[in-house]
């Protein structure tokens, strides 16, 4: 789903309290954020740093120490860069307008090596670019010798060897796998890419999706593949399907079948200690129109805890029933802890389109 400013947008929190999440009741340690090693900073989803070199006494006194230019800029396209870069042992990892990947030394912005996934894509893949930008890549190693970089570009997210830039061809089919396929349903010949990065648990690479908003939508499940062999581990159907928690609030029955959207196109945050991935989806399709969709359409517009080892619901809360208005909930949890009553409490903070806070 696409990102759009008209409504207010205002946090609202969701408190969890540690029993009903994992039954521990250990306070969650203090932790030190200083390093950019994923997308947005860390597992919460906080964009924080805890850096004290530059502050407001010093910023002014900065200077240009370096600029890396990719050299591809389309401008009679409007190409731009969304990508927020990551850095791994002083390389910096970022996305070109043009879909390369690149890396480049963090201390001197001299480049390293430059992949262009053009050089394997067919000419049918290619139409994928005019609504595809990159939000960020993601970094997996075997704490060893095996380092990757997972990124999309077009309909296929793509496996590369973080020392040389060549796709690891181990990985699902010759080091890209087509974000077509492992849906549970053909979607072939529909839009389906991923402007956002996936987010590591363990050895799984957790796929979000970016579809379409109309009639021909496909269905925005989430799914959890095998960092090495790219092979599908566990999916979770945002559009239920029979025998799933969830169907009964689809008045048709096999709304499964043709209905798509409900997917979580702005990214995962992770709490890694109790193994829980959250999501935020938007509404299903079409999107300003829901006259083939009635009920409250779980799972679109919802903040979704999914055990990050087996892709099994742990709780939902749907923000908009039914909705119409195309009130996506528009980026993933940040993960944090509040003081009320003189406890630490673990919460969610979740920006909303609607202008309305609830708190349960």
């Amino acid at each position: 789903m696409t990102l759009k400013n008209h409504f207010t947008r205002l946090f609202f929190f969701i408190s969890i309290s540690l029993f009903s999440l994992s039954g521990c009741k250990q306070q969650q340690q203090q932790k030190e954020y200083t390093s950019w090693p994923q997308y947005k900073g860390s597992n919460e989803n906080i964009h924080y740093s805890s850096l004290t070199q530059v502050d407001t006494s010093n910023v002014k006194q900065l200077q240009v120490a370096w600029e890396y230019h990719t050299g591809d800029a389309d401008t009679a396209n409007h190409s731009q860069i969304q990508c927020n870069p990551i850095i791994i042992d002083s390389i910096m990892f970022g996305v070109s307008p043009k879909m390369k990947l690149f890396a480049a030394d963090a201390r001197t912005g001299k480049e390293k090596w430059v992949f262009n996934p053009f050089d394997s894509m067919t000419a049918d893949k290619k139409m994928f670019f005019i609504l595809n930008n990159s939000r960020g890549v993601t970094y997996w190693s075997d704490g060893a010798t095996d380092k990757r970089i997972y990124y999309t570009a077009g309909s296929d997210l793509y496996c590369v060897n973080a020392e040389t830039g060549k796709m690891v061809m181990d990985f699902a089919d010759r080091g890209k796998l087509d974000l077509h396929n492992d849906l549970d349903r053909d979607v072939k010949d529909l839009f389906v890419t991923s402007t956002s990065p996936p987010i590591i648990f363990n050895d799984l690479l957790i796929i979000l999706t970016r579809v379409d908003e109309g009639q021909h939508a496909a269905p925005g499940h989430i799914r959890a593949y095998d960092t090495r062999t790219g092979k599908r581990q566990w999916i979770f159907h945002t559009i239920p399907q029979p025998g799933e928690f969830g169907y009964t609030t689809w008045a048709d029955s096999n709304a499964y079948k043709y209905v798509g959207g409900a997917n979580a196109w702005s990214g995962f945050s992770l709490d890694k200690k109790r193994g829980i991935v959250f999501a935020c989806t938007g509404s299903a399709s079409f999107d300003f129109y829901g006259g083939k969709r009635i009920g409250d359409d779980l799972f679109g517009n919802c903040i979704i805890a999914l055990d990050a080892a087996t892709g099994k619901r742990i709780w939902h809360f749907q923000s908009v029933h039914h909705d119409i208005w195309d009130r996506d909930i528009p980026s993933p949890p940040a993960l944090i802890t509040i003081t009320r009553d003189g406890k630490k409490i673990d919460a969610l903070a979740v920006t909303t389109k609607s202008g309305f806070g609830s708190n349960c």
